[in-house]
């Protein structure tokens, strides 16, 4: 990896160019890795724990169950001595979607410069971010620090969360207690206090197979799903016409949503089988577990018929993913520094879902502050804007100022 830009190189956001960026090399490396989320994450992390181990910092890793994955979680010690308490986590996931299917201009794993625009996946979510905060390791260590510095970077974020959950408890079980921290997920460097909660489930329906010419003897599966699904849509523009709001968030109301569905096998077969995948991704004072309970009452309205044709036939529910919503209000000490560090007095809401919620739950203040939108992310030719990056670098030079003095 060629030298990054010298601190002193690094020009001002409004006129960043790509190749003043402290930050483009590490971007481009991480990026170059293939960490899809069904894919293994150990080529990045072992990359980033010999970087770290060739700047005198140690790293600790945690395992999925097959060791395909891992956590990386490392401190950069207080100059006192101190590597457990209190300091702020720079927090990261290293896994992507998949590009498969989309019409990318480039190639996904290398960055490309476009203009003012850097491509490639994971540029907005959620690599820069990762690659300014251990661009500025040397900084942090060459400054000294009045209190510890943590680097997180977890797998399987995209597919629900799983990876930070191991990482967060094995260094609750170290002692580790951090006074604060900071997810770079795609904010356009705003402050986001909180996002909502999801929770997702999948039907399956049962039915009863027949020829199609013969239907009162089947049970239609797909067009009993498909009942279920138009329930859900009501429900959907209750919330959005007649439900609870909170305009801070960027959609202000909860939101249902079916994803995916899959059924049949033949036009002149009565379908045996339908499922479909739905979630909520709900306000604090939308219930969850309450829309779930409506969906199931709704259901519980078939079955009387469904049976008389075929006893063996069902309906039924697999849960597929809870996250927590979060909120750190603003007034707390992690937004009062984070507001420092980007030089901005607002914050904001969001509905995606991040790892903040649980940092946030196992009593880490957190906020959510990265480059990027996430209207840019999970699309082919994924971009973010350099003066985004160098915004991140701005922020990540204030944050030295200040856990240095």
């Amino acid at each position: 990896m060629n030298a990054p830009a010298t601190l002193a190189q690094v020009r001002p956001a409004a006129a960043a160019r790509a190749e003043d960026l402290v930050s483009l090399d590490l971007i481009r490396t991480l990026v170059a890795f293939d960490t899809t989320s069904r894919d293994s994450n150990l080529a990045l992390i072992e990359w980033v724990r010999r970087y770290l181990e060739g700047h005198g910092v140690a790293s600790t890793l945690t395992f999925d169950d097959d060791r395909r994955k891992a956590n990386l979680f490392a401190t950069l010690t207080a100059r006192d001595g101190n590597a457990t308490h209190g300091g702020i986590v720079l927090s990261g996931h290293t896994d992507v979607v998949p590009v498969d299917g989309q019409p990318w201009d480039t190639d996904p794993f290398a960055v490309t410069v476009k203009g003012d625009r850097l491509v490639g996946r994971g540029v907005a979510d959620m690599k820069s971010f990762s690659a300014v905060g251990l661009a500025f390791v040397p900084e942090f260590l060459r400054r000294g620090l009045a209190q510890p510095i943590h680097f997180a970077l977890s797998y399987d974020e995209e597919v629900g969360c799983i990876g930070v959950r191991r990482l967060i408890a094995d260094i609750a079980a170290r002692g580790v207690a951090p006074a604060g921290c900071i997810v770079g997920e795609p904010t356009g460097m705003r402050l986001v206090v909180a996002h909502k909660g999801k929770k997702a489930w999948r039907c399956r329906v049962r039915g009863h197979e027949a020829h199609s010419s013969l239907t009162p003897s089947g049970v239609n599966a797909v067009q009993i799903g498909c009942e279920i699904v138009a329930f859900i849509a009501r429900r959907a523009r209750e919330f959005r016409d007649a439900g609870g709001r909170d305009d801070a968030y960027d959609v202000p109301y909860t939101t249902v949503h079916v994803g995916v569905i899959r059924g049949g096998t033949a036009v002149n077969i009565v379908p045996r089988d339908c499922t479909f995948d739905f979630e909520i991704r709900h306000l604090p004072f939308d219930d969850p577990d309450a829309f779930f309970a409506d969906v199931r009452r709704y259901v519980e309205s078939f079955l009387p018929e469904m049976r008389a044709v075929a006893p063996d036939t069902f309906i039924e529910f697999d849960p597929l993913s809870t996250l927590p919503g979060f909120d750190t209000h603003d007034g707390s000490a992690i937004t009062a520094l984070a507001h420092a560090c980007n030089g901005t007095a607002d914050a904001g809401k969001v509905s995606f879902g991040t790892e903040a919620s649980l940092f946030h739950g196992a009593d880490i203040p957190t906020v959510i502050c990265g480059p990027g939108h996430i209207a840019q992310a999970h699309q082919p030719n994924e971009w973010v804007a350099v003066e985004q990056v160098a915004q991140c670098e701005a922020f990540m030079r204030r944050l030295v100022d200040r856990v240095a003095a």
